[in-house]
């Protein structure tokens, strides 16, 4: 690196966002507008739920971004297509060394990576553990940086593809970033090429501050211009399909009656779905599904004796929050 070039790298340590809107704010926007227009439909809470949960995990990673002192690009839900492919990225981040794609995760619960690699979720229900499997999200973002591989391959000319595709993945990394702050990581029996793919959101300025100070090949970025450059060339490639999410949404869970309080008992069962959910940190199915909820308001169970013998559910279920439903039931 030359010397004016080493002079700006280390006076400039801003972090800068070149895109920041977000599709799940656009989500979130027309689910707020619809919920209150629409009050009391499950299915609209449930969607709140899922897209709030995520939206606050992109803004703890952005939250974090902003605090680094390293001198950053960055792009938030990027979207691109290569023919019958897509890939949606949640932060693509420039550095004057790598550029990074990550995927969030704002997950309730604790995860574990174990030694074939596989990620586990555990969750703590009344002092119960429940561990279940999940889709491997660093299998995810790979797949992304793929498609990515394969539209710079087709716009990047045969001599350079000679000279720099061997070094695409060393100059292109991805991470998994748990964004939730309550959650415990741990990798400690991962795979070594997993360890440090894998990490909490307060960790990640620190984990890509300690790549850059480590590198071993030559800096491929050398000025702030390239940077923007570079964030220039994603914004390019990238979708700007304009989705009208009110109307979807809408039409979705709304229109020819698909709201979904029938009367006053499912009504009362909904509202206290959403408390628990709320107060426990969990989704509102993990209290009871809408199947459940049709049964319980049907078959109507007044007793836990009755409640357990309709098999409508779950022992756990029934142990966690029998005693609240019945309740409501025989109100």
């Amino acid at each position: 690196m030359g010397l004016l070039s080493s002079i700006e790298a280390f006076r400039f340590k801003d972090t800068v966002f070149y895109k920041e809107n977000s599709d799940l704010q656009d989500r979130y926007d027309a689910l707020k507008r619809l919920n209150e227009e629409y009050p009391n439909n499950e299915e609209l809470l449930s969607e709140l739920y899922i897209i709030k949960k995520g939206l606050d995990g992109e803004n703890e990673i952005a939250y974090q971004l902003k605090k680094s002192n390293i001198g950053m690009y960055i792009l938030r839900d990027i979207k691109v297509k290569y023919e019958d492919l897509t890939a949606q990225i949640d932060y693509v981040i420039i550095t004057p060394v790598f550029i990074y794609y990550v995927e969030c995760k704002n997950l309730v619960g604790n995860i574990t990576v174990n030694e074939k690699g596989d990620f586990i979720r555990e969750l703590n229900i009344n002092g119960k553990i429940i561990k279940k499997g999940m889709n491997s999200p660093l299998t995810q973002v790979e797949a992304q940086r793929e498609v990515l591989r394969k539209i710079w391959e087709k716009n990047t000319s045969t001599i350079k593809k000679m000279f720099a595709s061997s070094n695409y993945e060393y100059y292109r990394r991805v991470l998994v970033v748990a964004a939730n702050q309550d959650t415990i990581l741990n990798t400690s029996k991962a795979p070594s090429d997993m360890k440090y793919k894998v990490l909490r959101a307060d960790s990640l300025t620190r984990q890509i501050q300690y790549e850059i100070d480590h590198r071993d090949r030559l800096d491929p970025i050398e000025y702030k211009k390239d940077m923007e450059s570079i964030a220039q060339y994603y914004l390019d490639i990238s979708s700007n399909d304009v989705v009208d999410y009110y109307n979807y949404y809408k039409e979705k869970y709304c229109n020819n009656n698909t709201v979904t309080v029938v009367d006053d008992l499912k009504d009362r069962l909904i509202e206290l779905r959403k408390n628990r959910s709320s107060e426990m940190g969990i989704p509102a199915y993990y209290v009871f599904t809408n199947e459940e909820l049709d049964k319980l308001v049907e078959i109507r169970p007044e007793t836990l004796d009755e409640l357990k013998n309709s098999n409508i559910l779950p022992e756990i279920k029934v142990k966690t929050h029998g005693e609240e439903i019945v309740k409501e039931i025989i109100k």
